[in-house]
């Protein structure tokens, strides 16, 4: 199956949480936050929301940072996705 956001939807696969800190301890998967980078998989066409022109400004394949608890989250073929609105996505990761 495949995902195709409608308006200014984004669909983004989120990146996996460190296993350890920098120091080199191990974290248990309770005490690891909720990663925020994650990688583009779709993005709606954009056009008119809420009477807004709407612009898409990421592509497919960017790296972005998106807001913590924004967006569903989706469970597709094995794979978790989430589908967040442009405008809860802060940067483009370059």
């Amino acid at each position: 199956m495949k995902l195709r956001p409608l308006a200014d939807r984004v669909v983004v696969k989120t990146m996996e949480a460190e296993e350890t800190t920098k120091g080199g301890i191990i974290l248990t998967p309770a005490s690891k936050e909720k990663p925020q980078v994650a990688e583009v998989i779709a993005v709606g066409p954009g056009g008119v929301v809420d009477g807004k022109e709407v612009n898409m400004y990421v592509n497919v394949g960017d790296k972005v940072i998106c807001s913590r608890y924004a967006g569903t989250e989706v469970k597709l073929d094995g794979c978790e996705y989430l589908v967040v609105r442009q405008n809860d996505i802060l940067a483009i990761v370059e």
